[in-house]
């Protein structure tokens, strides 16, 4: 008979577990609590720009091995469009300048050397002083391991660091910031290239997704929040889901692909991250200049990074607990000047369509007290595995960590069954 595995969350760490265990031959069903797939990773329509706009800019790397894969695997991967160059255009909005990180496609960080494609004002010791982060534990600070100063730091590694983080570098996990380095900075060009869901996070990483499974006949059901897992001995034996409860075959499986907080309330005692971090994302209805680039790093302002889509500018402020109670208008005001200096938009427009996205807990805090908190994909129950970018990959909260678990969480189950 065809073993089925339930899959509890249709984010995309769920839904990256599903298609690997569909690819695999398993039965699949995905359960959402939500009436939406996609989790923190979904577009929408936004009446108020009259825009689909996506939740958040997510930005993958050429390096994010898992995340490609799972794009190449439901048809996808040409849907994630950059440069064919790992070029980082920058600019600071207080004093105007700007210049151009130019990684290369190599497969050595050879820029470094080059004081045309590095960071103006750096020297190769300043980068020689990053090394420590290369093996430093998780358990280390940011603020302990490397100098938090002076040019390099503010004009490549905080903004880096902090995207990659969302809290503020030097309160950050060394081991964490680490694992960035060496999955990017350190691969060099070839790992580095920016690409960009152009086209939406939803047709590009979502849907599609759905439809693969749907095409196998595995289904897809929103609006269906399990309740309670009811276990016997050493397995999880049913899902209850409300009204409806379904038992489990011996060799059935559950990924558990849900939040920190509703993992703990149906796993009593699992040990989860306990604090977290807001994110926020503003979208403007506005034509993008003809020379802006898809994407540009901004220092010295209140705006971090500046995404360049057809009809709009989105903006991406990362450790945002700061913003999430400013009033929405003069957040959008402030955040306007900075998208003007850093677009380059002559005149003084006026403020145009706009939406504010605040996610209040966008992410764990990737500090070393929260980091030591995130379980690993195995439970005490041989038919039970966790799935999140909150549990132990190793990385920050990224679509990459994402992926990354749900694969981790499908190989598992596999493994399980050959043995």
């Amino acid at each position: 008979m065809q073993k089925t595995a339930h899959i509890i969350g249709a984010g995309i760490s769920g839904l990256s577990a599903a298609v690997r265990l569909a690819n695999a031959g398993y039965r699949v069903c995905v359960h959402e609590a939500t009436q939406t797939t996609g989790g923190r990773c979904r577009s929408y329509f936004d009446a108020a720009t009259n825009l689909t706009i996506d939740n958040g800019n997510h930005l993958m790397l050429s390096g994010n091995s898992h995340a490609l894969a799972y794009a190449r695997s439901i048809g996808t991967e040409a849907g994630l469009v950059g440069p064919k160059r790992a070029q980082f255009p920058f600019c600071d909005v207080s004093t105007g300048q700007r210049w151009q990180l130019d990684l290369g496609d190599g497969r050595l960080p050879l820029w470094v050397f080059d004081k045309a494609r590095r960071v103006p004002d750096t020297g190769v010791r300043d980068y020689l002083a990053l090394m420590p982060l290369i093996w430093a534990g998780a358990d280390k600070l940011v603020g302990k391991t490397i100098p938090c100063e002076g040019t390099l730091y503010k004009r490549l590694v905080q903004p880096l660091l902090l995207a990659a983080l969302n809290v503020d570098p030097p309160e950050g996990s060394a081991g964490l910031a680490g694992a960035i380095v060496r999955e990017t900075l350190l691969a060099g060009g070839q790992a580095c290239r920016p690409l960009i869901a152009r086209d939406g996070l939803s047709s590009v990483l979502i849907e599609p997704a759905v439809k693969l499974l749907q095409d196998k006949g595995d289904t897809v059901q929103l609006g269906h929040e399990l309740r309670e897992l009811v276990m016997s001995g050493d397995n999880v034996r049913e899902l209850k889901f409300g009204d409806d409860t379904i038992s489990l075959a011996p060799d059935d499986v559950v990924v558990l692909a849900v939040p920190p907080r509703p993992a703990a309330a149906l796993l009593p005692g699992l040990k989860t991250p306990t604090k977290f971090r807001a994110i926020v994302n503003a979208h403007f209805r506005f034509d993008p200049p003809r020379d802006a680039p898809p994407m540009l790093g901004v220092v010295g302002g209140l705006v971090e990074w500046l995404f360049a889509f057809p009809q709009r500018l989105s903006v991406t402020i990362s450790n945002g607990d700061r913003l999430v109670d400013m009033p929405r208008e003069e957040l959008a005001q402030a955040i306007w000047r900075d998208v003007c200096k850093a677009a380059g938009v002559q005149g003084d427009p006026a403020l145009p369509p706009w939406q504010i996205v605040r996610e209040r807990r966008a992410t764990f805090e990737a500090t070393p007290e929260q980091n030591a908190l995130r379980p690993g994909p195995v439970t005490a129950f041989k038919n039970l595995f966790l799935a999140g970018d909150w549990t132990d990959t190793g990385l920050p909260a990224t679509i990459e960590g994402s992926v990354r678990s749900g694969d981790r969480a499908a190989d598992l189950v596999l493994a399980s069954r050959q043995a």
